[in-house]
């Protein structure tokens, strides 16, 4: 009985992993589908095989580990970049760095994880670790400016967005804090981007804007919220990247770059 009880546990801790490494996944190939098959893969192995997880200092780190080892025997996990990439000046994103750089830079800004501890996921020395992401970081320097929509209706976060897009090297072409006005800035400046908030003024919704949106413009959007495993079911079309509050500079870099390579401008 305790052996049963303590395996279902093992099982709903992986389980609660699977939201955030089928984000990662999905950046780190920049593929949903692509990304959404290897976290279908590792789920597979880990909840048939959990000791290969309980063997880590904690789940997700077990989970994020087994990850990267599945890829030695199956394949890489990149694929050269998405069918639609960003043409021109924008050419130049996420996907155009060094893998290694790539997947150090999201498993410690997008996924929370030490240098040490990314190290260890990717079986490689910390040292190379800490130089790949200081070469990631100096890459996200490189990517081209960009039109900007923020939609987020507390004032001071939303200036605190739209500063950290400024020294990102984009421009803000609007801030909105509700539907209506999402919907007309996206109409009057056509932004190359969208970072919007789920949650906003009254009974608006961000996801309801980003769909009105939609209907007129295909724009990639970036959802930011608290709450980053309400988007990530697998279970219908998703942002092209979420990330969660509070984030840094480095992540929203990140994450600007690679959703910006999911489509044609």
């Amino acid at each position: 009985m305790a052996d049963g009880s303590a395996t279902k546990k093992m099982s709903e801790a992986i389980t609660r992993t699977l939201p955030f490494l089928r984000r990662y996944a999905r950046a780190v190939t920049g593929s949903q589908k692509h990304g959404d098959e290897w976290v279908r893969l590792c789920a597979e192995v880990a909840l048939q095989q959990p000791d290969l997880i309980a063997q880590a200092e904690d789940t997700k780190l077990g989970v994020f580990t087994l990850f990267h080892r599945l890829r030695q025997p199956f394949g890489t996990l990149e694929e050269g970049g998405s069918e639609n990439s960003v043409s021109g000046r924008l050419k130049e994103s996420l996907t155009d760095m060094a893998p290694l750089q790539r997947q150090v830079l999201l498993l410690t800004v997008l996924e929370g994880f030490t240098v040490p501890d990314a190290a260890r996921i990717l079986d490689i020395e910390t040292a190379t670790a800490e130089r790949s992401l200081e070469e990631a970081r100096r890459e996200l320097q490189r990517v081209a400016a960009v039109r900007v929509l923020v939609i987020e209706d507390e004032a001071v976060i939303a200036l605190d967005v739209a500063d950290i897009v400024r020294n990102a090297g984009h421009q803000v072409v609007g801030i909105a804090a509700t539907e209506k006005t999402a919907v007309e800035l996206a109409r009057q400046h056509a932004p190359h981007l969208v970072l919007a908030d789920i949650q906003l003024r009254g009974a608006d919704s961000g996801i309801s804007a980003v769909n009105q949106i939609m209907q007129s413009m295909s724009v990639p959007v970036i959802f930011v919220t608290g709450y980053p495993e309400r988007l990530l079911t697998g279970k219908q079309v998703e942002p092209a990247f979420v990330i969660s509050k509070p984030f840094d500079p480095d992540l929203l870099r990140a994450a600007i770059a690679q959703a910006l390579d999911t489509v044609s401008i």
